[in-house]
């Protein structure tokens, strides 16, 4: 099975500031994006940490070994990472992040999140939100007392239930099924979860190639002056002999955090 993927990170229409990255390793078959929280200086760098710790981790065990018993492990030393680096560096201030991990091998798929960053998959044409947030407006939804029509906007919309750096231990949810060929993975921070309908996802990415589906997801957002970060991951399985690559986006070559630049304007 072949395995591409294309991102980008953008601090969106109206914010100043980016704390939402992205990472791909190919090698490991391992694709992950993070939405920082905590404010300039704080939700960039619990991102950057949970990246990095996660990068030093699969260099170090290497690729063949880093399955998603190993990514688990790794989150919750970036979880204690960052809780450190709160403690130490922002005198006990409170700083984390959502997150959600793809894992592609061995012809089965693995999501691995904490709070509303999510995972959606296209598959013949239909498309299927694999994660569930861990948020309070969902819990609202699940007890029953809140309309999933009336979810969107309420003022408890970005309230998170689990994020790295928050507790002791951070409790993980997975999923996880058969890979197919033909299958399209979206790993997205809540910034475009939030921006788009699920009818309007569905048509980004049914008819479009990965680049063209990713560009029209990040310019629709900025043409929609989107209040957010945006953050995206799309991930294409196809039949082939086995090989994996990654396109990435043009960045600064002194930022840690990928930052997407876009190289043509949108008129809306």
């Amino acid at each position: 099975m072949e395995l591409s993927s294309v991102g980008f990170t953008h601090q969106g229409g109206t914010r100043e500031h980016n704390e939402d990255a992205w990472r791909a390793w190919p090698e490991a078959g391992l694709w992950l994006v993070v939405d920082g929280m905590g404010g300039h200086s704080a939700g960039d760098v619990a991102s950057r940490i949970i990246c990095d710790t996660v990068g030093r981790d699969l260099a170090y065990h290497g690729a063949a070994a880093y399955d998603i018993e190993r990514l688990e492990q790794s989150l919750q030393a970036a979880n204690e990472a960052v809780r450190d680096y709160g403690a130490q560096a922002l005198g006990g201030g409170t700083l984390g992040a959502t997150l959600v991990a793809l894992q592609i091998r061995d012809g089965r798929y693995r999501v691995l999140w904490a709070g509303d960053s999510r995972c959606y998959r296209l598959r013949s044409q239909h498309l299927e939100q694999l994660s569930r947030d861990h948020s309070q407006v969902n819990d609202l939804i699940r007890a029953g007392m809140l309309s999933p029509d009336n979810a969107r906007g309420h003022p408890m919309a970005h309230v998170v239930t689990r994020a790295l750096g928050v507790e002791p231990r951070v409790k993980l949810e997975r999923a996880e099924g058969q890979a197919r060929p033909g299958d399209l993975f979206m790993l997205c921070s809540d910034g475009v979860s939030d921006e788009f309908e699920d009818q309007e996802l569905h048509g980004f990415l049914a008819n479009s190639s990965l680049q063209d589906a990713s560009d029209a997801i990040l310019y629709s957002a900025l043409v929609n002056k989107c209040s957010d970060n945006i953050t995206c991951l799309l991930v294409k399985a196809e039949m082939s002999g086995y090989h994996s690559r990654a396109i990435r986006e043009e960045r600064d070559p002194d930022a840690t955090i990928p930052v997407r630049v876009p190289q043509k304007t949108t008129q809306g």
